[in-house]
C-alpha cells in the first residue's frame, strides 16, 4: 500500500492488531461453541474469553513485534500467533485452535476483512453516486454536443452524461452487494474439511457470530472462485471510474474546455509553465483503475489450487487484498469529491455546440426532408452534400472577408430543397432542444420519478 493512496480506515482493516484481534474472535467463540456441545469444559472457555480477551485488547505495537519474532523462529504466523496468545491465557490455552487448521483462521479472517473493506467501498461508490446525483439534476437541461468517435454527433445534455455515470454506479453498488455475499463465507473444518476432528455445529456458530455465511464445501480452504469474483468485482468498478476520470480528461483539453477540475487557490500546474491548469486528478484515477484491475488477473489465478489446498494463493493475496481495496476506496473519494467541485461552462458548450455551423443537425433535417417526400437515400446525399460544403469552409474566411455560409444557409439555396421546406420548419429542425425533450423520461429511469 502506498500512504499518498490511503486513507486510515480502510488501512487499519488492514493492520496486523486487527487481523490479530479477527483470528482471537475466531478461535474465542469456536471455544465456545466446543463448550457448548461439551468438547470442552465451559470453564476454560469463559478463560479463553476473559484472559485471551484482555491480552488482545491490550495489544500493541510491541505485542506485534513479539509475535514476529516467535514467528521468525516457528516459520508459522498461526502457530506464533497462538503461542503468543498461550502466553496471557495459561493452562487452558491447550483448548485453543482444538482440532483446527490455519487455513480455519486465515480464510474465516480474510472474509471478515474483505467484508469490512466492502462496507467502506459501499460508502464511497454512495459518494460518487450522490455527487453525480446532484451535478446531473443541476445541468439536466443543459445543452452540449455528444460525440462519436471523438467527433460532434448530435446534441445531448450535460446532465444526461452525468445520468449515465451514474447508472453505471449504480449497478455497480449491486455488483459489489453481492460481491460482499459471495466472499462472505467461513471455513472452520479442518484438515481437507471432513470435520474429522470439529463438529460442524462449531463453524455453524463462529459463523453466526462474525455475519458470515457457512462454507459448504471448504477443501480445508474457502474455495478461490469466491475471491476471484470479488477482485474483478473491484476491477469493474475502477473500469467505470476510468470512463468517468477519461470524459472529465477531454472536456478540460484546451480545445474543449467544458468542463475542468477545480483548480485550487494558490494550486500550481507546472513547474515551467505557469499558465497551466491540468487535469491531475482523473489522470491519477486513470492510473489508480489501472493498478486495481491488475490484480484482477492474479486472483483469478489463484482459483486452480492442487488438490484440497496449496499456499500458492497466500503470497498473492497479502498483496492483493489490501492493496486493491485500500486503492480502490482512495480512488472513490477522490472521485466524488472530484466530481462535487467539477467546474462546469454552459457557454462554452453552447458554442461548441454551434461550432460546426450546424451540420450536428443534419440528422433532424434528414428526418424533415424525408418527411417533405424525398427519399431516404436522396435527402441523405442532400444534405451530406451541404454538410460538407459548411464542413470545408469552416474557418476558410480571412480577415475582412464575407463570413462563410453555415449549414442553413446552405440548405435554403439548395435549388433541391427550395419550396419543399419552410425556413421556419428548418429552424425548428436546427433547435438543439428538441433532442432534451426525453430527458424527463430518461431521468426518472434512473434516479425515479420526482
Amino acid at each position: 500500500m502506498v500512504p499518498r493512496y490511503s486513507r486510515p480506515a480502510m488501512v487499519s482493516i488492514w493492520q496486523d492488531l486487527n487481523r490479530y484481534r479477527i483470528w482471537f474472535d475466531i478461535e474465542a467463540h469456536a471455544a465456545e461453541a466446543m463448550a457448548e456441545i461439551g468438547d470442552i469444559p465451559e470453564a476454560a472457555a469463559r478463560v479463553i474469553r476473559t484472559k485471551g480477551g484482555a491480552k488482545v485488547a491490550a495489544m500493541t505495537e510491541a505485542d506485534v513485534e513479539r509475535i514476529a519474532a516467535i514467528e521468525r523462529e516457528t516459520r508459522h504466523d498461526v502457530i506464533a500467533f497462538l503461542t503468543w496468545l498461550a502466553e496471557g491465557i495459561g493452562a487452558e490455552s491447550r483448548y485453543v485452535h482444538l482440532g483446527m487448521t490455519s487455513s480455519d483462521v486465515l480464510d474465516t479472517c480474510l472474509a471478515v476483512q474483505l467484508t469490512q473493506a466492502t462496507d467502506l467501498l459501499l460508502q464511497g461508490i454512495d459518494a460518487v453516486m450522490a455527487a453525480l446525483k446532484r451535478r446531473a439534476i443541476e445541468h439536466k437541461h443543459t445543452p452540449t454536443i455528444g460525440r462519436s468517435h471523438g467527433i460532434h454527433a448530435e446534441p445531448t445534455s450535460f446532465g444526461l452524461k452525468l445520468a449515465g455515470h451514474y447508472a453505471e454506479f449504480a449497478r455497480n453498488r449491486l455488483r459489489l452487494e453481492a460481491a460482499r455475499r459471495e466472499i462472505a463465507t467461513c471455513a472452520i473444518s479442518g484438515a481437507v474439511g471432513t470435520f474429522a476432528h470439529l463438529d460442524p455445529a462449531i463453524e455453524a456458530h463462529v459463523a453466526a457470530q462474525l455475519g458470515l455465511a457457512v462454507e459448504p464445501v471448504s477443501t480445508q480452504i474457502i474455495p478461490r472462485d469466491r475471491h476471484a469474483a470479488y477482485f474483478t468485482t473491484l476491477a469493474v468498478i475502477a473500469t467505470g471510474i476510468e470512463r468517468l476520470a477519461t470524459e472529465v480528461r477531454h472536456l478540460q483539453r484546451s480545445e474543449v474546455r467544458e468542463a475542468e477540475e477545480f483548480f485550487h487557490p494558490g494550486q500550481k500546474g507546472s513547474s515551467a509553465m505557469p499558465h497551466k491548469r491540468n487535469p491531475v486528478l482523473s489522470e491519477n484515477l486513470t492510473g489508480l483503475a489501472r493498478v486495481v484491475r491488475g490484480y484482477a488477473v492474479p486472483a483469478l489465478e489463484n482459483v486452480a489450487l492442487w488438490h484440497e489446498r496449496d499456499i500458492s494463493h497466500s503470497s498473492v493475496e497479502r498483496f492483493v487484498g489490501p492493496d486493491a481495496t485500500i486503492t480502490l476506496d482512495f480512488a472513490l473519494h477522490r472521485l466524488a469529491g472530484m466530481i462535487e467541485q467539477l467546474t462546469i461552462y454552459p457557454e462554452r458548450m453552447a458554442e461548441n455546440l454551434e461550432s460546426l455551423g450546424g451540420v450536428v443537425h443534419s440528422g433532424e433535417v434528414l428526418l424533415l426532408l424525408a418527411r417533405a417526400g424525398i427519399s431516404r437515400e436522396d435527402a441523405y446525399k442532400i444534405i451530406q452534400r451541404n454538410a460538407m460544403a459548411t464542413w470545408s469552409g469552416l474557418g476558410g474566411a480571412q480577415a475582412g472577408e464575407v463570413r462563410a455560409k453555415n449549414f442553413r444557409d446552405h440548405l435554403m439555396a439548395d435549388p433541391e430543397i427550395v419550396g419543399r421546406i419552410s425556413p421556419e420548419a428548418l429552424d425548428v429542425a436546427m433547435d438543439a432542444r428538441l433532442h432534451l425533450a426525453r430527458v424527463e423520461t430518461i431521468f426518472a429511469r434512473v434516479f425515479g420519478p420526482g
